[in-house]
């Protein structure tokens, strides 16, 4: 039940290939006659904004997809599951919103699985279970392996909900969430729905306001994909999925540092359509240190790199419709290639004491990623307010994608050089609240 990925050799030869490839591609044209140097760049630039703007942006201004106001005829049953390791501070809270939504009670359980905490947790836990008889904790070793994909599995057995909802421990969600959410699934015939992610400390500080409009951003773009036949990914946090889909994909994969992405792939050509659900959203913590957003970025970009070695023959396939392999190769080229290519181009300008070269790809890459941060930003959304779209906001909230410019390149050269090392390097959670006077009604 544990899928496998890449063994270390053939991963680091990935990784070499791909980073071979983006530097020669920043290189070669800094060879050419000053004249032609431009157009390389200039031609992708035309591709891949053309692409984005049908794509993604079109689609968005037809709004978020609608839920169907008609009622099920029937609930099926839900496993609400969580991974947790030294989670004291959050998982009271969340065991107690878990047990308050509104959804019938005969068809919902709530599944913790404590994976070898060194807190108060499994006291925690053990108190609430006594309260909660829907409550149902797994204990597993802390060195039991496999990271939250190895918790996810080591629960997978004993669900028997047609539906499972994977969630953090500092999620926060609506008492209505999972009825609006499941309706949504049944209705539309999807295998998986991702909520859109929002931030419940978006004031805090500038870095957690500059996440809570990357959310926005992210999920205008997925929607936008969607609805131009492209690929929707899961976040992890807040990730609706048939269980028998998850089953069918063998399960979790415990070789990689973000399960969700992974999944993402598996279920794609397994064919499993996957949706997205803007409102309601489910609420957590940004990060609100440097140190820890370059740590937890890291590992994004680890993962999300690994899986595109990992499904590629698959993903170009023919099980995989011409549409959804264009998206695909049109945001891996945005998402992965163009940060390493424009590290590398602005280390050969150095060398070579010439001018930096893909500086319209990535002026067409930022000016693009704002569009959609004012699009998201602006949208009507339930849970707390999105930060308001003034030119400081818009213009620090381009600026910090910047940073994705030094996590691929340092990643990708990370990858190509040392051994993989899983490690579930989980995010710190305090048990922030929202402003009640911005959380929706």
């Amino acid at each position: 039940m544990a899928a496998g990925g890449t063994a270390t050799g053939a991963r680091r030869l990935q990784a070499s290939l791909f980073l071979v490839c983006c530097c020669s591609a920043a290189a070669v044209p800094h060879g050419l006659p000053a004249a032609q140097a431009l157009w390389p760049a200039t031609a992708l630039t035309l591709l891949l904004g053309f692409y984005v703007l049908r794509a993604v942006f079109l689609p968005a201004f037809r709004g978020a997809q609608a839920e169907s106001p008609a009622a099920l005829e029937s609930w099926p049953a839900v496993d609400l599951v969580v991974a947790a390791r030294d989670e004291e501070a959050v998982i009271g809270r969340l065991v107690e919103r878990l047990a308050a939504l509104s959804y019938p009670a005969d068809r919902l359980k709530i599944w913790i699985v404590d994976d070898g905490s060194e807190d108060r947790t499994p006291e925690v836990l053990t108190a609430y279970q006594a309260r909660f008889p829907q409550l149902q904790v797994l204990r597993r070793p802390r060195d039991a392996g496999g990271g939250k994909s190895g918790a996810l599995n080591a629960v997978l057995p004993n669900l028997q909900g047609r539906w499972l909802l994977v969630l953090d421990a500092d999620a926060q969600l609506q008492p209505d969430v999972l009825e609006r959410l499941v309706r949504f699934a049944e209705q539309g015939g999807w295998s998986a729905v991702q909520l859109r992610k929002s931030v419940v400390n978006p004031d805090l500080n500038w870095l957690t306001r500059a996440q809570a409009m990357e959310m926005a951003l992210d999920a205008v773009i997925q929607q936008g994909r969607l609805l131009s036949g492209g690929v929707v990914e899961l976040r992890g946090n807040g990730q609706l999925l048939q269980r028998e889909a998850v089953l069918s994909c063998e399960g979790f994969n415990e070789a990689t540092v973000t399960d969700d992405l992974d999944l993402s792939f598996r279920l794609l050509v397994q064919q499993q359509p996957v949706a997205l659900l803007w409102d309601p959203p489910v609420q957590e913590e940004a990060v609100t240190a440097w140190s820890a957003l370059w740590r937890q970025r890291q590992r994004w970009a680890e993962g999300g790199l690994q899986r595109f070695f990992d499904y590629w023959p698959q993903l170009t396939g023919s099980e995989v419709p011409v549409a959804r392999k264009l998206d695909l190769s049109c945001f891996f080229l945005l998402q992965y290639a163009l940060p390493v290519m424009a590290a590398a181009d602005a280390l050969t300008a150095l060398m070579t004491r010439t001018s930096p070269l893909s500086w319209p790809l990535s002026f067409v890459a930022f000016g693009l990623s704002g569009g959609a941060i004012l699009v998201g930003c602006s949208r009507r959304s339930e849970g707390p307010d999105l930060p308001s779209m003034g030119p400081i906001n818009l213009a620090w909230g381009i600026a910090y994608l910047g940073h994705w410019f030094v996590v691929i390149p340092y990643t990708t050269l990370r990858m190509a050089l040392l051994p993989k090392r899983l490690v579930w390097a989980k995010t710190l959670h305090v048990g922030a609240e929202p402003d009640p006077d911005q959380a929706a009604a």
